[in-house]
């Protein structure tokens, strides 16, 4: 049964819409927040908020810190997490491909969506070299901000980039970060054509990355596949190898999620006139 706009408020559970919404004002920036907090950025009576986090709190899906006063998430909204992961065949099907990519460069390997104006790793294969990263799975960072972020946002326009980005100055993460929607569409729009990306020392300076766009069968940017290499900038002989390979890893997931690029035009042949004798 399809939903009209106009149907949607007499559809919505208040009480449900606010859990939820509790839930979502969790961060890895903001892990723990207190009622007051909560019921101040959700406009809501402070007793609501109560009553909600007493219901989160019986369900698993919030737990009171050791001082009594503070929340933060709970098991149960890792345990949601796992389950949707493990429900996704994209997830399922990119993890060896992850592996192989991995296994040929020597290089950890991540696969990518975007949520919002965020990026989130749903996998990634490790790297075995002892250089370490924070990233991991369900790790979030800016999209506007990182390499993978710039391949995921390639599908949108300039109104579309200026209605999810409507700041006029764009938070700086580094010297390279867009300044505003309009830059960043600009740079966007030169990985989409390319059709790949590499950057040294993008979003930190220590690390490089190659990424490359995943597509549905609408044809629609449905993920992105990269690699990190640790260091400043990628030995010369060392690019062309790693982005075919993630080009490769890319497009093999593409296909697998039923994708079919369209054939190139075949060339008009014109026959050449014989001169006369």
């Amino acid at each position: 049964m399809s939903v009209t706009e106009t149907e949607v408020d007499r559809y919505t559970v208040p009480g449900l819409e606010r859990g939820l919404r509790i839930l979502g004002e969790f961060s890895r920036r903001e892990p723990e927040l207190t009622a007051p907090e909560l019921a101040r950025r959700l406009g809501v009576p402070r007793s609501t908020v109560f009553r909600l986090l007493v219901t989160l709190e019986n369900m698993g899906f919030v737990e009171r810190t050791r001082d009594g006063r503070s929340y933060r998430l709970g098991l149960a909204v890792l345990r949601l997490g796992f389950d949707y992961l493990g429900s996704q065949d994209m997830v399922e099907l990119g993890r060896p491909l992850l592996e192989s990519l991995r296994d040929e460069t020597g290089c950890a390997a991540s696969l990518v969506v975007r949520d919002g104006r965020d990026v989130v790793y749903l996998h990634r294969a490790p790297s075995r070299s002892p250089f370490s990263t924070t990233v991991s799975v369900g790790t979030r960072l800016p999209a506007h901000a990182t390499v993978l972020g710039h391949v995921l946002l390639g599908d949108l326009s300039l109104a579309d980039l200026k209605a999810l980005y409507p700041e006029k100055r764009l938070e700086a993460r580094s010297a390279s970060t867009p300044t505003d929607a309009g830059a960043l569409f600009e740079l966007v729009q030169r990985i989409r054509t390319r059709g790949w990306v590499l950057a040294e020392g993008f979003f930190e300076s220590h690390i490089c990355t190659v990424a490359a766009p995943v597509r549905d069968q609408e044809g629609r940017i449905a993920a992105a596949i990269g690699i990190t290499i640790p260091g400043s900038d990628i030995p010369a002989e060392k690019r062309d190898e790693f982005v075919a390979a993630v080009r490769a890893s890319a497009e093999r997931l593409s296909l697998m999620l039923n994708f079919r690029p369209e054939p190139a035009p075949h060339p008009v042949v014109v026959p050449l006139r014989r001169a006369r004798a």
